[in-house]
């Protein structure tokens, strides 16, 4: 099977965010190993973002990843069992 540019572009992005996932996992882990409580993490991590996206991008682009993820919070995406659309 013939991957396309934009096939390969796809699956290295995906390869990057799980990546990023997991490191932010296991640092999630030691931060509770730590003795932090979550909310205290989740607050740090998402200044942390949202401080690189408006120093790398831009307020615009920050405030369309706010947007995505309400949206994605609205739908349930990060319960305890994800709705999948």
């Amino acid at each position: 099977m013939e991957h396309t540019g934009s096939d390969i572009d796809a699956l290295v992005r995906e390869e990057k965010r799980l990546t990023a996932a997991e490191s932010h996992s296991e640092a999630w882990a030691e931060g509770l190993s730590a003795g932090i409580e979550p909310d205290i993490i989740a607050e740090a991590a998402l200044e942390t973002a949202f401080g690189e996206m408006l120093r790398t991008s831009g307020e615009t682009a920050a405030l369309a990843l706010l947007d995505r993820m309400r949206e994605k919070v609205i739908a349930g995406a990060f319960g305890p069992d994800p709705v999948r659309h």
